[in-house]
């Protein structure tokens, strides 16, 4: 995929980071980007969308600054719906981070092209790291313009307890998976737990659900080359999947935001929830008491030959260097360590996330439950890692797509006709 990428640069610009509204960013004195303190300390701000993580990314950096004695970082967070705009004006300005996180893949580029950020290349060594990691770090000119964080995976998460209770176990086959949801629903127990009126939701809902009904990395090789398209039989029969499985899911399931449904397993109304490996430390909190589970969904019948259980992932949340940091040697130390195993190991114990950085271990046996699942049945988050280079994104067409084929206003037919003819409008296929 990455040949088609660099045809997309002109078209990355239109997914919208909204660069120049004002107001969105603190203000100096809010900030306090590249402030120096008495006696030649340096104070390095660190931005972040993950509000959740806040308290460990502080004992983190707190890890760092002893180490480095005169550097002081301030780690702030900001909404996760406005953190795009509030970081394009943060970075066009004085006021922004010295050490932005910012996204991946297709919703990178946005950032490149604004030049707001400094190239790695020579700064930062990802020799040895997964491929699909480097990647998402990459502007579509090849050069490396972040540090990746954490590859996250999509998988079933389940109660382990509540099914041991009613004598069910973690399903081999599609009939097994049909009979225990069936199960469940007699016994007035909700069996997956979905918040689809929150539809960013819904292409991971179909990942978890579908993967292996797509035909996973092999769809993936042919949707590149132009050998297949979104209008696909197996393609169209996999967001069907999701629709049959709607009776498993909440009555009410397109009035359910995201949090919800979340809710809903860690209160034990629901005995499974499809979700990204970034969920666990929030589905821990709200239930520190269950013994939580992952499993790859068995794949659906008429699944091609060959496509199995699957865990999709990408990388996300990376970290870069601003233009604009007055203090751009220490900002570039500080990107340096994050690409390290002494931080790697740090992300995996405290933000409880997949590392993206090799030979990391993992103490919480569900975090090294997903790693393993990733290592031996990886597939790419297809719609994230190939389909978000232009616009309209493919994930916000599915997510629309679904939504819609819930509510009972478009069939899985329309659905990815519609998703097709998105993206072909900026999408171009490489060539074998």
């Amino acid at each position: 995929m990455i040949g088609q990428r660099g045809r997309a640069l002109a078209l990355a610009t239109t997914l919208g980071l909204g660069i120049g509204l004002a107001g969105c960013a603190p203000s100096s004195s809010e900030s306090g980007s590249g402030s120096g303190g008495e006696g030649g300390e340096t104070t390095l701000t660190v931005w972040s969308w993950r509000v959740e993580d806040q308290a460990a990314y502080e004992k983190i950096f707190d890890a760092y600054e002893a180490k480095n004695e005169g550097v002081t970082v301030d780690f702030k967070t900001f909404k996760a719906t406005e953190y795009n705009k509030i970081l394009a004006t943060g970075l066009s300005g004085s006021d922004g981070p010295d050490v932005p996180q910012v996204r991946s893949y297709g919703q990178l580029q946005p950032t490149v092209a604004s030049g707001s950020l400094v190239p790695l290349d020579d700064e930062v060594d990802l020799e040895g790291w997964d491929d699909n990691a480097v990647a998402s770090a990459k502007g579509t000119d090849g050069s490396l313009y972040s540090v990746p964080l954490a590859t996250q995976t999509v998988q079933m998460f389940y109660n382990k307890g509540l099914l041991e209770e009613k004598g069910l176990e973690v399903p081999t086959s599609w009939e097994d998976f049909v009979a225990m949801n069936d199960a469940l629903l007699a016994d007035e127990i909700t069996p997956i737990a979905v918040g689809a009126k929150d539809d960013w939701t819904l292409p991971i809902v179909h990942e978890v659900l579908a993967a292996p009904r797509f035909g996973g990395a092999d769809f993936q090789d042919a949707v590149a080359t132009g050998e297949k398209d979104f209008t696909d039989p197996d393609w169209v029969a996999s967001v069907q999947v999701v629709g049959d499985l709607k009776k498993y899911m909440p009555k009410d399931v397109t009035g359910l935001a995201a949090t919800d449904a979340q809710t809903m397993f860690t209160s034990e109304q629901a005995a499974m929830i499809p979700g990204g490996s970034f969920d666990l430390a929030v589905l821990q909190k709200g239930n520190p008491e269950m013994e939580i589970g992952t499993f790859q969904v068995p794949a659906p019948p008429g699944s091609p030959e060959g496509s199995g259980p699957t865990t999709a992932g990408w990388s996300d949340g990376n970290f870069a260097v601003s233009k604009k940091s007055e203090h751009q040697e220490e900002a570039m130390e500080l990107v340096r360590w994050m690409a390290t195993k002494e931080f790697g190991q740090m992300v995996a114990d405290e933000v409880k996330q997949l590392s993206a950085v090799p030979g990391v271990t993992y103490g919480d046996p569900v975090l090294g439950e997903m790693a393993k699942s990733y290592e031996a049945n990886p597939s790419p988050y297809l719609l994230l890692t190939d389909f978000r280079y232009g616009s309209p994104a493919g994930t916000d067409l599915l997510g629309t797509g679904i939504q819609e084929m819930l509510l009972g206003d478009k069939d899985a037919t329309q659905v990815s006709s519609e998703l097709d003819k998105g993206v072909k409008s900026w999408f171009e296929p490489t060539k074998k």
